[in-house]
């Protein structure tokens, strides 16, 4: 048999060497002239240069005032011109310096040589941040504002009414004649957990630091399909309401008086009661701004693990959630609901039947309940300059006929039918109320709730 013989491997093509180095360390300046061809690339890419930039100042124009709906879930006409008014304040100077970059590249297309080129890419470089600078806060308002052209409309539409609701009801009832503020707080959608909310002329990072224009109500996209837990939104717009009446300085003074004077409280332990001050009144406010649905929907957010109920921080912005909820009903036994506060109470205790020192300090709660009715007393039914001389109680009215409005409306919330002449805000409680009673089904709940509210 005749063997084959080995098959020799093909001949490997000799590289061709280029005149131009593909990543050329040094450019050596060239003998002679360009060639044509290089002389048009070099021209093509000058003239681009100035058209991309200039085209992307333009697109970041001002927003119309019909560009995101023109019915009732759309931002109103504020809210737009504010936003076109910081947008506008950028806008002018960048289509200044983009006329600046286009100066720069018309020379070099003249004659392109190297210090033309180094010139035209560092003030390209220089006004392209500047670009991208006003581009992260157009595209903030405009993923914020594009929300009520989607399904979150209507349920936006109805946090705002509520928010909107609250200031109204605060601000007619001041002892004082005090103007509400044109910018009423304006709410989207997120993920995550927990509400919250950005006040009104807080730097924001998204809005590369600038203030920020109106208070911003941020809402988890599942809380919105659960309206019985909304009373977070009242929460979140009392914080706005603290803000925006000047309570936000003098809270805490008052209350770290008052323990240390008239409670006796040790000045140590009196400084973390003052220091818990913002979330504390934000709840009060949220109690009497809506009613007991507060309170619950509290228990659901902050009824997690035994260690992270009971977990006490002096330094926290929050009050130990254990803690939290006993000074909620303490304002509920206050209003004229006892028997439920007191129901409410044992209910809680029963989830977290042992607090031990090792959890919060024996010497904390040895003051606790005292301290916490001087804290609640001081916040709600104490006067204040800033209110007009009346306190947050006189203002707000809630109690057991308030209750009865509710229970009335969430029967008639549950069968689908008007509520009548109910506080837009108090619908939160009316949801729960249905909810709690088993009057319907969770989803009919939630499309009655955003059908009423979207057509009051």
């Amino acid at each position: 048999m005749a063997i084959a013989s080995p098959i020799a491997p093909p001949q490997a093509k000799p590289i061709v060497q280029s005149s131009v180095q593909r990543f050329p360390s040094k450019v050596t300046p060239r003998r002679g002239a360009t060639t044509p061809t290089e002389q048009r690339l070099m021209d093509n890419w000058l003239h681009i240069q100035s058209i991309n930039l200039c085209r992307q100042v333009k697109a970041l124009r001002p927003f119309g005032l019909d560009e995101f709906g023109t019915g009732i879930t759309a931002p109103s006409e504020g809210h737009i011109e504010a936003v076109n008014q910081l947008i506008g304040k950028y806008r002018h100077k960048l289509m200044e310096k983009a006329r600046w970059v286009d100066e720069a590249a018309q020379a070099a297309r003249r004659d392109p040589n190297g210090d033309r080129l180094q010139l035209l890419l560092e003030r390209k470089q220089k006004v392209g941040d500047q670009v991208l600078y006003l581009e992260g806060i157009w595209d903030f308002y405009f993923d914020m504002f594009v929300q009520r052209l989607s399904s979150f409309g209507e349920k936006l539409r109805a946090i705002d009414r509520i928010a909107v609701g609250c200031y109204e009801k605060v601000y007619v009832g001041l002892g004082i004649a005090r103007p509400m503020p044109n910018l009423l707080p304006f709410s989207y959608a997120d993920s995550g957990f927990s509400p919250y909310t950005i006040r009104r002329s807080v730097p924001m990072q998204r809005l590369q630091h600038n203030p920020n224009l109106f208070p911003l109500i941020v809402i988890p996209q599942h809380r919105l399909d659960n309206v019985w837990a909304l009373s977070s939104v009242l929460h979140e717009v009392s914080h706005n309401l603290q803000a925006d009446l000047g309570l936000w300085e003098v809270m805490p003074v008052r209350i770290f008086q008052r323990l240390t004077t008239e409670g006796k409280i040790p000045p140590d332990i009196a400084k973390t009661w003052a220091h818990w001050h913002k979330e504390m009144m934000a709840d009060m406010f949220a109690l009497v701004l809506g009613g007991p649905a507060a309170v619950e929907s509290l228990m659901d957010v902050v009824g997690r693990g035994r260690k992270a109920t009971l977990q006490f921080s002096p330094t926290s912005a929050h009050p130990t959630p254990y803690l939290r909820v006993l000074i909620n009903l303490i304002l509920l036994r206050r209003l004229g609901f006892k028997p439920m506060a007191d129901d409410l109470t044992r209910v809680w205790q029963r989830l977290y039947p042992h607090v031990s020192s090792i959890d919060i300090p024996p010497q904390f709660m040895k003051t606790a309940s005292a301290a916490a009715e001087l804290v609640v007393d001081t916040m709600v039914f104490q006067p204040y300059k800033q209110l007009g001389d009346k306190s947050m109680a006189q203002i707000v009215d809630f109690g057991p006929t308030q209750q009865e409005l509710i229970q009335e409306a969430g029967r008639r919330l549950a069968a689908g039918k008007d509520p009548g002449t109910i506080p837009v805000r108090l619908m939160i409680s009316a949801a729960r109320f249905a909810i709690d009673n088993q009057l319907a089904k969770p989803q009919i709940i939630t499309d009655n709730f955003y059908r009423i509210l979207g057509r009051r």
